[in-house]
């Protein structure tokens, strides 16, 4: 399982790098620093609240993403340590674009696609609307893009964003 792991994320690194280009560039890197501590998610939620004028889903979705954060983060990561894919000598030698840091924690697996599915599944209920998942996968796509994660690390962490996601909608009905 490993190796086939190994070689999709591979290859899929390689059908990138061939589609890279200034224009995605810019988009993937603004996506994923607007995204870094879900900062995009929580100011998506805080607009609806302002909007609405309620403020209970705001408050479900910000605590949805502490509970992402914190076991992606905190308890799986730290089972894995996996390393993240390595950065190419021009990106390496100096500041990333769009202010993007690289983060400290391990590569496996993202938080940012995990913070992106579980807002998503959450906004759905939310919504009504299903829109929420294509932002997500952007964001998701993005990390592979810059070279934050591999494909495998991008998948797990959608799994466990909308695993968390499901469980919020079920235990906090709106």
């Amino acid at each position: 399982m490993r190796d086939l792991v190994r070689r999709v994320d591979a290859a899929t690194a390689r059908a990138v790098d061939s589609v890279r280009n200034p224009a995605l560039d810019q988009v993937a890197y603004a996506l994923g620093s607007a995204c870094d501590h879900s900062l995009l998610w929580h100011a998506i939620s805080a607009t609806r609240g302002a909007q609405t004028g309620s403020w209970r889903p705001v408050a479900r979705l910000s605590g949805a993403l502490a509970v992402e954060s914190a076991l992606t983060n905190g308890v799986v990561k730290s089972l894995f340590r996996r390393v993240r894919p390595t950065q190419p000598a021009e990106v390496a030698s100096g500041p990333l674009p769009f202010g993007m840091r690289v983060p400290i924690t391990t590569s496996f697996p993202s938080g940012h696609a995990g913070s992106a599915f579980c807002a998503a599944t959450i906004l759905a209920d939310d919504t009504g609307s299903g829109a929420w998942y294509v932002l997500a996968a952007v964001v998701a796509a993005s990390r592979v893009y810059v070279r934050m994660h591999h494909t495998s690390d991008v998948v797990a962490g959608a799994a466990l964003g909308c695993l968390i996601g499901r469980v919020v909608r079920v235990a906090f009905p709106r």
